[in-house]
């Protein structure tokens, strides 16, 4: 017999009070302990269910140590603290959907459990009942043909307790993180089938909804989702209003109507489905003799004795979270509805609620970046995070991730998001109050603003944006060749001799204008640029990424850099993700083509596949620690979109490549 789970229980609502029940009858794991905010509560709840441990402190029962495994049944904007921390006291995880608020901190509780090499799982509990596996094998036979319209609803009528959780904004209120989830994981799972896969994203979400004035939540909304293979979805979700929670799929040939697909038999029993085809109607019944709770809690039990750290499908697997929580947060913004933590302005702490230090036994190297006062780590982190939906936390979670593990030299611009990147970013460092223990660098004067009174507006712009009275670096963003180079140094040292700038630096100058900016400085007895940001990636840029850009990837520049010490901080490092998605045949997006598509450049990439597969990581990975092997300063900027990119470019730190293999890299063998 395999070992028995011992679980302990955090929060102490009504579904707390169902998943004890159904551990009850569980031959796979046994609860012993449950915790609440007070003691009283604990007590009550231990009685009821004669456990042996009470706790009215959470971090108590994560501290002790016959607890193997959580249920986290808190309000939604508790889940990522207590997932994190519950990882990080090496704890099994069930989390209540949602897994987080949004899609970063779901991110976050699932980068703990990988860090802390513990079982995760969100409890969509109704992917693992044997209705969703008959669901999912009639769509595998094609029985109504080809999927082409899915409707998902989950809605009720819940009064209106403005107080209560369900809508209230604090508690994280609202029809779409309570019920949508469920529709949308299903049009997922189903759009997922009907096109051979076992996850589909939707690649187009419009919204619409009602937002109350007084919850400031999403009362009822309703989606429509558009995934590959023409499949459309409209998903529907309240809290204030009752609708017919079902399930309908139609097909070129049928159509299958689930009369329970949330909450199936949730003490065992028979549910049913209806399958209609041109050859009449069909009753199909699927009959249990466990409860639905008891099978979520079996299911996990098992993984974990097979030794898995996620369960196999159709239940949740974190890509399956992840994906779903970013539908979720496309569903949201558009019908404009956000929490405050998400708004600027107002408090975001760390995901995990405690303060923010770098860990022990980071990997980060760090080197001197000639007039800064502190070492500087040697990756450092652009502010643009393309593709996140709710920008601030999505920032904050990377910016979190980045200091802990010992990152401490950021890059932004004026001209990123009109301003927000930057905003953002000040908001991060003066929240979390590191303010002298990070490198901050900015650009302005970008085309067309490239003039020497609009360089000096923007250097008090970026100050104002990034709530500081300095900055460490800061560079002119392009250059303006009809302008005398004297005449950007004579502005930058007038801020330099303010206290605004430390040091000087350029992005996209060519060596030549460099040369005569100092050539000028030194005549003058100013300051110089001793920062040039261009590009600089193992793969050659072909075509200018954005115009004006400047590349300083050949062998005159790499000789420069050398003879003058001159510090690089090189944008686009990773070829802007030519590594991972490079292919002759690839493309579908044009810039990566036009920027990086060439002969010599496929060489490259074939080579890095080749090295990756000998120090097992990413393309990418070699792609960045060819960059950090070059014989002069050099800082690669890197811009990981989500928290799995990011600890993938610090894998590069471990990668010592030998001068073979840089020149094998580069071609030059």
């Amino acid at each position: 017999m395999a070992k028995i789970l011992k679980w302990g229980i955090i929060g102490t609502g009504a579904i707390a009070r169902t998943f004890a029940k159904s551990l009850a009858v569980s031959k796979t794991g046994k609860l012993v302990a449950v915790a609440s905010r007070s003691q009283e509560t604990a007590d009550k709840f231990s009685g009821e269910f004669k456990l042996g441990k009470s706790f009215g402190k959470y971090q108590e029962l994560l501290d002790d140590a016959e607890v193997e495994a959580v249920y986290i049944s808190t309000p939604h904007p508790f889940h990522a603290e207590w997932a994190i921390k519950a990882a990080d006291a090496g704890k099994h995880i069930l989390c209540e959907k949602p897994i987080g608020l949004n899609y970063p901190e779901a991110m976050a509780i699932i980068d703990s459990a990988r860090r802390n090499d513990v079982f995760l799982m969100e409890a969509f509990m109704y992917r693992c009942h044997p209705q969703t596996h008959k669901l999912i094998e009639l769509l595998q036979k094609k029985v109504i043909g080809d999927v082409r319209v899915i409707h998902a609803v989950f809605s009720f009528n819940a009064g209106y307790n403005l107080e209560g959780r369900l809508l209230n904004p604090i508690l994280g209120g609202g029809g779409i993180l309570d019920v949508g989830g469920y529709c949308a994981s299903m049009a997922r799972l189903i759009a997922a089938v009907a096109n051979g896969r076992k996850i589909a994203e939707p690649i187009e979400v419009k919204a619409t909804g009602h937002v109350g004035e007084k919850s400031r939540v999403d009362e009822y909304t309703i989606a429509s989702l558009k995934f590959p293979g023409n499949i459309l979805a409209e998903i529907s979700a309240g809290v204030c209003v009752n609708q017919d929670s079902v399930v309908r799929i139609f097909g070129s040939k049928g159509s299958i109507t689930v009369y329970s697909p949330w909450v199936p038999a949730i003490w065992g029993g028979t549910t049913k489905m209806t399958l209609s085809t041109e050859k009449g109607t069909e009753e199909i019944e699927i009959k249990t003799d466990k409860g639905l709770y008891t099978m979520e809690a079996d299911t996990m039990a098992e993984s974990i004795a097979a030794g898995q750290k996620q369960a196999d499908w159709p239940a949740m697997t974190w890509d399956d979270t992840l994906g779903n929580m970013r539908t979720l947060d496309l569903w949201r913004h558009g019908i404009g509805m956000s929490y405050d933590s998400e708004k600027p302005g107002n408090e975001t702490p760390v995901v995990d609620r405690r303060p923010l230090v770098k860990r022990d036994h980071t990997k980060m190297r760090y080197a001197t970046i000639p007039g800064i006062d502190k070492p500087s780590s040697v990756l450092v982190i652009g502010s643009i995070f393309e593709g996140s939906i709710f920008s601030k936390p999505h920032f904050f979670v990377m910016f979190d991730e980045f200091f802990a593990r010992g990152g401490n030299c950021i890059d932004t611009a004026l001209i990123y998001g009109s301003g927000t990147s930057e905003k953002i970013l000040g908001e991060w460092v003066n929240s979390r109050g590191i303010r002298k223990q990070v490198i901050l660098g900015s650009k302005g004067a970008h085309t067309p603003w490239c003039t020497p009174d609009f360089l000096s507006k923007h250097v008090q712009q970026s100050l104002e944006n990034l709530k500081t009275d300095y900055l460490d670096i800061y560079m002119l963003h392009r250059d303006n060749p009809d302008i005398p180079a004297g005449e950007f140094i004579d502005v930058l040292n007038r801020h330099k001799k303010a206290g605004h700038i430390n040091l000087l630096g350029a992005s996209n100058w060519t060596i030549g204008r460099i040369e005569k900016a100092n050539e000028y400085a030194k005549s003058k007895g100013l300051a110089g640029f001793t920062v040039l940001s261009n590009n600089f990636s193992l793969a050659r840029m072909v075509k200018p990424v954005w115009g004006g850009c400047i590349s300083s990837s050949d062998k005159s520049s790499i000789e420069w850099f050398k003879k003058t010490g001159m510090v690089l901080l090189a944008w686009s490092s990773q070829a802007r993700g030519f590594f991972a998605a490079g292919a002759p045949d690839n493309l579908s997006d044009k810039s990566l083509a036009d920027c990086w598509y060439s002969e010599d450049n496929f060489k490259r990439l074939e080579r890095t596949k080749k090295l990756a597969k000998k120090y097992k990581c990413q393309p990418t990975t070699i792609a960045l620690a060819y960059v950090l092997y070059q014989p002069f300063r050099v800082f690669p900027i890197i811009g990981p979109r989500t928290l799995s990119e990011l600890h993938s470019s610090f894998e590069a730190l471990d990668i010592n490549l030998t001068p073979e293999e840089v020149k094998y890299l580069n071609l030059e063998d």
